[in-house]
């Protein structure tokens, strides 16, 4: 098979897709803690259903192109399902987007029905969030298909191309655990134990698929500036409450959570990988993992600390912003810790699980990123 020379169009439009679903979860969130429900075609959803048609269109232009033209260069990287041929990403792109488009109507009669929903995990967001990964995987299957196949300055491009969507998984899992990862829990074994249960397996995986060094930094480095970069956009525009009762007037948009600060972690569990090339993956899981939550929570407990402090209530880390729904008795608004854990027992179950989750997924993350080295279809 020839050395592919361009990115094409239709990767270039999975990746749009993933970058689409993003901006709008993000501005979503921001549009339930500023406005409120509002109505189904708020900018916020559209950014975000966006994502499902572009995935769509690329797909359905794959899978035909490729089942009904034997010419098709795609023909030559296809897999065949249920008489159809077309990239494996295709298929997942295919299935992602007809969920997301499917979970609108959903949501929508979700919140006629039982009204504002608090919860991130309510049974329609989680259709959208099953619809929103598998156009992430499809976007990662065909980014890393086409450098497998591709060479040279190509190659560079699409493994940059390839980070920058493992970095977007990275915010999509985030956001599934953000109920967990406000700042008060930040002393809790809970939040530890979310992000060793929700990240580590992704972390791992993408970068062991990656053929650059370092790729686990790198990856988490466009994490926090997406999930950042949107956070310091949004309070740029007006906005005000459209629900009652509203406990604390705003103005402009609301921004969730500072980010983790992953790259530190990523970048032990890099130095180790490097450090331990050849050993067996059980062995890398074993001390990459350890050595990425030791470093997370060194980090961020005192990072924690210092959230609650007046020195980060600024515009760059938005402590001092809160939704309308935020009342001043609240731990978040009184800078305090909640104690999720109330004995010394279940805090260090909550830690120990942190850390057994972590190599585990570590360890099946590593074995899979391996699997991503070989694919060209």
């Amino acid at each position: 098979m020839g050395v592919n020379r361009s990115i094409p169009w239709h990767v270039w439009c999975m990746v749009a897709a993933t970058t689409s679903s993003m901006v709008g979860v993000h501005w979503d969130i921001s549009w339930h803690r500023s406005i409120g429900r509002d109505t189904f075609w708020t900018p916020a959803h559209v950014a975000i259903y966006l994502c499902g048609v572009l995935a769509g269109i690329a797909s359905a232009w794959m899978i035909l192109g490729a089942t009904f033209s034997k010419s098709s260069p795609l023909r030559a990287t296809s897999v065949r399902i249920w008489g159809f041929h077309g990239p494996l990403g295709a298929f997942a792109g295919a299935w992602g987007g007809l969920a997301m488009l499917t979970s609108a109507p959903f949501d929508d009669w979700w919140h006629n029905a039982y009204g504002l929903d608090v919860k991130i995990l309510s049974p329609p967001h989680m259709v959208l969030a099953m619809g929103m990964f598998s156009v992430q995987l499809a976007a990662l299957l065909l980014v890393r298909c086409h450098a497998n196949n591709a060479e040279g300055g190509t190659q560079r491009r699409l493994d940059w191309l390839y980070l920058y969507v493992g970095g977007l998984v990275l915010v999509n899992m985030n956001t599934l655990i953000l109920e967990y990862c406000f700042r008060v829990l930040m002393h809790s074994g809970i939040y530890y134990r979310s992000i060793g249960a929700a990240l580590p397996f992704f972390l791992f995986a993408i970068a062991a698929g990656s053929s650059q060094r370092w790729a686990a930094t790198k990856m988490s480095l466009i994490y926090m500036l997406f999930w950042n970069g949107m956070n310091w956009i949004l309070p740029l525009f007006p906005a005000e409450p459209k629900l009652g009762p509203v406990l604390n007037p705003i103005t402009h948009f609301v921004p969730s959570t500072f980010s983790i600060l992953l790259v530190f972690p990523a970048l032990a569990a890099d130095g180790i990988l490097e450090r331990m090339r050849g050993r067996s993956p059980l062995a890398l899981a074993f001390a990459a993992g350890t050595a990425f939550m030791a470093v997370l929570l060194a980090v961020q407990w005192p990072f924690g600390s210092f959230l609650m402090s007046p020195a980060a209530r600024n515009r760059f880390f938005y402590s001092h912003m809160f939704d309308y729904r935020t009342g001043p008795n609240t731990y978040l608004q009184r800078f305090q810790f909640f104690p999720w854990e109330k004995t010394s027992a279940a805090f260090w179950t909550n830690m120990t699980l942190a850390f057994a989750l972590t190599i585990l997924l570590a360890w099946m993350g590593l074995h899979w990123g391996r699997w991503l080295r070989t694919v060209r279809r």
